[in-house]
């Protein structure tokens, strides 16, 4: 197992890499640097020079991959790319085009995206977990049948349904929870507990669904129906066999989750004003702030190649016949 998890630590910075070089490639497409200047300046009409000078105090004055002027080594070391990219390696993220620290603003935004997305994961995986239970305890039945049919149709509603019905009826309506904003210390739980009640319930759908799936499995497999013929009650068959085999096809989708924890949700914050890395993230990508979204796309696939990592760790808890090799 050791030699698993240091082979794939190492590919981490080869994956990295990659996911960065797409994001340069895919950024400077859609905005060249005067592009950004233009729009950093807020002017319809610049002068050239302003421009040039914008660039080069922002690092963007050179070329993008391959500076064919340099000699030697520094035609690839002497680019945007890599300039931009080694110092984040060392989680040095620079500042954004606004002049505040990146890391500075992470560091003050996580505390918000977790207070969100902690209880919206843990009650999210308790109700939907207990709902597909419910439903494999009564499968073949019309309870059932009802719960598929519910299940089905809040798939098939935008979360931007649950958001905006949520904030017209509890904040607007009912007047019992502000629509938006946030505050310091106890008075944050005010602003964060429609948020994560409308989590739950926009994931409820598709989660217990794939849920009941996989304890249908289970409970129609060898082993529970002779703990069945052996005495056990259904209560007891189900939790006892099914719900602990079922855990490592759940646990799939739930570690490689971690990563959204700390990123935070994007439309969520974004729609109740929460001061989290979602929004953060919107905000950057709005304002054409590279830097920002840089930052953000290189936090977010660290924490997923992590995730993985996790992933295939937790098998070998649940099931300690899965070898890592």
């Amino acid at each position: 197992m050791f030699a698993y998890i240091v082979r794939r630590l190492l590919y981490a910075p080869l994956i990295l890499l990659g996911v960065n070089l797409l994001t340069f490639a895919l950024f400077f497409v859609v905005n060249t640097p005067d592009d950004m200047a233009r729009m950093q300046l807020g002017a319809k009409r610049v002068t050239p020079e302003a421009i040039e000078r914008w660039k080069v105090e922002r690092g963007y004055d050179k070329p993008l991959l391959f500076n064919a002027a340099a000699p030697g080594p520094s035609s690839l070391t002497d680019t945007i790319f890599f300039e931009k990219s080694l110092r984040m390696f060392a989680f040095d993220f620079g500042r954004a085009d606004d002049g505040r620290d990146i890391a500075t603003e992470i560091r003050t935004r996580m505390g918000p995206s977790l207070a969100i997305a902690l209880p919206t994961f843990i009650l999210g995986l308790i109700v939907t977990v207990s709902f597909a239970l419910l439903l494999v305890f009564f499968r073949g039945t019309y309870l059932d049948f009802q719960g598929v049919v519910l299940c089905v149709a809040m798939m098939s509603i935008s979360s931007l349904f649950y958001i905006i019905g949520g904030q017209w009826l509890v904040s607007k309506i009912w007047h019992l929870v502000p629509i938006s904003g946030y505050g310091g210390g106890l008075d944050a739980s005010r602003f964060l507990v429609l948020p994560v009640v409308i989590g739950v319930i926009a994931g409820i759908g598709g989660s217990a669904r794939w849920y009941r799936t996989i304890f249908l499995e289970e409970a129609g497999k060898d082993y529970v129906r002779t703990a069945r013929a052996k005495g056990l009650s259904e209560l007891q068959a189900l939790f006892g066999h099914v719900l602990k085999n079922g855990m490592i096809p759940i646990l799939t989708g739930v570690v490689v989750v971690i990563p959204s924890l700390f990123m935070g949700s994007l439309i969520i914050e974004s729609f109740f004003g929460i001061p989290g890395l979602g929004s953060y993230t919107i905000d950057a990508i709005n304002a054409q702030d590279f830097p920002v979204v840089r930052a953000m796309v290189f936090i977010g696939s660290l924490l997923y190649i992590f995730g993985l990592i996790l992933t295939d760790l937790s098998y070998t808890l649940v099931d300690p016949r899965v070898k890592l090799e």
